[in-house]
């Protein structure tokens, strides 16, 4: 059943289709709208017609790749956007940092994982105002902290606060700073979403 009534509107795309499918029926069972399409070009075509929330995107597609569509989204629709992806290259990195995704997940994906991570997202796009307790400083919260953030609310269940409060004292602990904590963790889950060799 899709409610879609309050959580959001998601566009993803993929050039899969059964990836495509699946995304599609797993986030439509956790409550959110959800429009989709296989290439670049129609995603844009979407998200002009329906102004999304946030774009889940593939990054290798024919024609536009997920980079293209990105850059359109952030230039001229002010959208969040995370991306999914086989690849996880330092090329492929630093262009979504260079982007500002708030979120990357390395296929092959559990729909059981990404839920979580677009909880994340929605909480950090649309959900500071709502929250009780702001961060130490008035900055938006960095990308890598967003992200690390989001890694343990899934891993751990936690909210978004205490798991933020839990990297800062990890941080505390190590004598690092929290962006740099960020970043280990962020790298840690990289090299464990890499296929076996």
């Amino acid at each position: 059943m899709v409610t879609g009534q309050g959580k959001g509107r998601i566009l993803v795309v993929d050039d899969d289709r059964l990836v495509l499918a699946t995304l599609t029926h797993g986030l439509s069972q956790a409550g959110y709208e959800v429009i989709d399409a296989d290439n670049g070009d129609d995603a844009i075509l979407l998200a002009r017609e329906h102004k999304p929330d946030l774009a889940l995107l593939d990054i290798r597609m024919e024609g536009k790749s997920g980079f293209d569509v990105a850059a359109y989204l952030r230039e001229y629709c002010q959208m969040p956007f995370m991306f999914l992806s086989a690849f996880s290259d330092d090329e492929t990195l630093r262009q979504v940092k260079e982007l500002g995704a708030v979120a990357y997940l390395v296929k092959p994906l559990d729909i059981r994982q990404i839920v979580p991570a677009v909880e994340a997202a929605f909480a950090h796009a649309g959900g500071r105002k709502a929250e009780p307790a702001p961060s130490p400083s008035h900055e938006p919260m960095p990308q890598q902290v967003a992200m690390a953030v989001g890694v343990l609310m899934h891993r751990y269940s936690l909210a978004r606060q205490v798991a933020l409060e839990r990297l800062e004292r990890m941080a505390a602990a190590d004598g690092r700073t929290v962006i740099e904590q960020a970043e280990r963790l962020l790298e840690a889950v990289e090299l464990l979403s890499m296929p076996g060799q």
